[in-house]
């Protein structure tokens, strides 16, 4: 059953092939390479154009057509009838070697997310094991077999990873305020040279909203099941030479459902138990133009978390965490010289996040109490130089600078806890050079060329390379592949802080995670309506860390191999659908568990599906095939660690019916099959749940 779906993305092709007189004339256009920086008014507007098939080299665009138009876009995009999940775009910036994915803010409002780990979750190769709506991140999140920790993620390009791993959301999917996204853009394999050696997985950035010209509000409140309620505003516009941007988001939920018996925090009662969500994230950013070569941008992201933690290691969990987070940017971008290819952003960064864990634990008959406190504050900079040395040659290169505290506090009153019970005060500086050169060695053929050479003070000098290359076959066929070398160090709290949670002892003789990834593909349009990308996928990862007998460790080396393909179908004008489909073979290749799949990866998750819109009505049907994943931690009596979760398909439909012309009534409803399949280790789903909500534009 776990492979049962291997098929599909032959299947797919096929089905779409057979009805090519349905598309419209629509063409795919190339999202054009813009050398220079404009005003802050034109520039990171949503990328809506597939610059995938058309194989026009940068010399040869018009660099004065990009975007320039695009809030009258904006005004009418209730016509446009693509679904834009997975738009096979690229940014102008990065390499094309690999495939950047690109979902925008109308298909993230189409979809009803309500946090990034909501967007990520349609886009190909991602797992995604939350528990429900809002619900902490701790049970999974893997892209191509890779852990949360091991990509990297981003803010307008600058790094919001922190050097923490234990406390469920080093990297917290919900502390963005989806009112605020412009767009989320995924990326690989060079881009690695860019953005860290760490990403193994990928790199997500997350792209803000700007503001232009009039001001502008848009809102949206929202009730549903699990007594759901959610507040968003925003507000933006421009005023000179500069332009603004500010968002509120307040999202609270229950998630008190019943669940089956043997379910994960499941109460005497019989209710989940514990899993309640409480957030309120504000974001503000200020552009200003300074002159006709240079331009600053701010922007703050504020969180205020609490929440309940379900974990799927013990009949009934009732520890508490509590996430504040504070995140700065400021950066400069200077057009250097006399043309318009050569330019600088000089970027500086503040990022704090408190993790505050507490509750009850029981030794001997007896209930005691135990707390623990992860704070860490961290400073970046980052200076991005882009310099297009000749029409063909195209170099980007930098410097990364982070320094990281960290403050870990424990403390329990139970007897058999109190020996580490701690306070930890941690430093860490991590420097890096950066280079990424491009040559466009034929018309038709294009070589990138990654270095990044990292400087950290616990673990020594790295060099991690990369290469990327593609091949344009045909006007309507072009090949691609990559390969980066990366390492990631462990978290300062996996070598030095307990974790209370879990009972886990730190280790200081932990060694990086090291190892390479590699991609292959092909992108090809099908038809004028049907175009796709298809990948193959894989890493090889040594000294990866886990836990082993209550301790981390270097478990050993996994190897991942796997397959990624997404379509995009234009059926009608005011239709159309999509296609992703991963297929991931995570292979334990080391240790006890030799063989076996890693814990919480399915083999196989397919997401499809068919939007239609018209003058302001929206119609939009999601499905996702999960094939289950392998049961890794804490199993029941009977059970063993080469069992399996059952696989499951999941129905969403949501919908917009417009009021008046600036007010719209939305629905969302989730699990229209009403199963409550388990989502991993015996966590459930709450079965079929609505959402019901008002949004305006004025």
């Amino acid at each position: 059953m776990k492979k049962s779906f291997f098929w599909l993305p032959v299947a797919f092709p096929s089905l779409f092939l057979a009805f090519p007189a349905l598309g419209s004339d629509t063409e795919i256009t190339q999202t054009v390479d813009n050398s220079d920086i404009p005003y802050l008014s034109e520039i990171e507007l949503p990328t809506t154009n597939a610059e995938l098939l058309t194989q026009s080299t940068p010399g040869e665009l018009n660099s004065d057509s990009e975007t320039k138009e695009q809030p009258e876009i904006e005004e009418t995009s209730s016509d446009d009838a693509d679904i834009t999940i997975e738009a096979i775009a690229e940014p102008e910036t990065l390499p094309v070697s690999t495939p950047t994915y690109v979902i925008d803010q109308e298909e993230i409002q189409k979809q009803g997310a309500t946090s990034v780990a909501d967007v990520l979750k349609r886009m190909p190769g991602f797992a995604i094991n939350d528990v429900s709506h809002g619900a902490d991140i701790h049970t999974g999140t893997y892209y191509r077999g890779a852990s949360i920790n091991q990509s990297v993620f981003l803010i307008n390009g600058r790094p919001i990873n922190n050097d923490v791993n234990t406390y469920h959301g080093a990297t917290d999917l919900n502390s963005i305020p989806v009112e605020s996204i412009e767009r989320v853009e995924l990326s690989s394999g060079v881009t690695s040279a860019l953005y860290g050696s760490s990403a193994f997985g990928g790199v997500v950035n997350i792209i803000t909203k700007k503001g232009f010209a009039q001001p502008k509000l848009t809102s949206s409140l929202e009730f549903g099941s699990l007594n759901l309620n959610n507040q968003q505003f925003s507000y933006s516009g421009s005023v000179g030479a500069a332009n603004y941007n500010f968002s509120f988001e307040r999202y609270f939920v229950d998630n008190r459902y019943r669940a089956p018996v043997g379910a994960a925090n499941r109460d005497s009662q019989g209710f989940l138990s514990n899993a309640d969500t409480s957030t309120s994230t504000y974001f503000g950013n200020i552009g200003l133009d300074l002159d006709q070569r240079n331009s600053l941008s701010l922007d703050i992201t504020k969180l205020s978390s609490r929440r309940g933690l379900v974990y799927f290691g013990f009949p009934l969990q009732r520890d508490r965490l509590d996430h504040d987070g504070l995140n700065i940017g400021l950066s400069w971008k200077t057009r250097l010289g006399n043309s318009d290819n050569s330019n600088l952003t000089t970027t500086f960064g503040y990022n704090q996040n408190y993790f505050s864990t507490y509750g009850p634990t029981v030794f001997a008959g007896r209930e005691f109490y135990r707390t623990g406190v992860l704070d860490t504050q961290q400073f970046t900079g980052r200076i991005d130089h882009d310099w297009k040395i000749s029409p063909n040659n195209k170099l980007r290169w930098g410097l990364d600078l982070k320094n990281t505290d960290l403050s870990g506090d424990v403390l329990s009153s139970s007897p058999n806890r109190t020996a580490f019970n701690e306070s930890e005060n941690r430093n860490v500086l991590n420097t890096a050079l950066f280079a990424v050169n491009t040559w466009n060695l034929s018309n038709s053929f294009q070589l990138d060329l990654g270095l990044r050479q990292s400087f950290d003070g616990q673990f020594g000098n790295y060099l991690n390379p990369s290469v990327g290359l593609r091949y344009d076959i045909t006007p309507l066929i072009a090949m691609r592949g990559s390969w980066a070398g990366g390492q990631r160090n462990p978290g300062l709290d996996q070598l030095y802080v307990y974790d209370t949670v879990h009972g886990w002892e730190p280790n200081p003789d932990l060694e990086p995670e090291t190892g390479s990834s590699w991609t292959a593909g092909v992108d090809v349009k099908l038809a004028d309506n049907l175009t796709g990308q298809f990948t193959y996928f894989g890493s090889s990862l040594n000294n990866r860390l886990g836990i082993v007998a209550g301790r981390w460790a270097n478990i050993g080396l996994v190897d991942t191999n796997g397959l990624e393909a997404a379509l995009q179908l234009k059926v009608a004008n005011n239709w159309s659908t999509f296609l992703n489909y991963t297929y991931t073979d995570a292979q334990i290749k080391t240790g006890s568990e030799r063989g076996l799949q890693l814990g919480m990866i399915p083999y196989s998750v397919l997401q499809t599906g068919v939007g239609y819109q018209n003058s302001g009505w929206q119609a939009n049907l999601y499905v996702t095939y999960n094939s289950g994943a392998r049961r890794a931690f804490f199993n029941r009596p009977g059970e063993t660690t080469t069992d399996f979760v059952s696989s499951f398909v999941n129905l969403d439909l949501s919908g917009r019916i417009p009021l008046t012309r600036t007010l719209g009534l939305t629905v969302y409803l989730e699990n229209l099959l009403g199963e409550q399949y388990e989502r991993v280790n015996r966590i459930y789903s709450p079965g079929f749940t609505f959402r019901l909500g008002l949004s305006s534009s004025i």
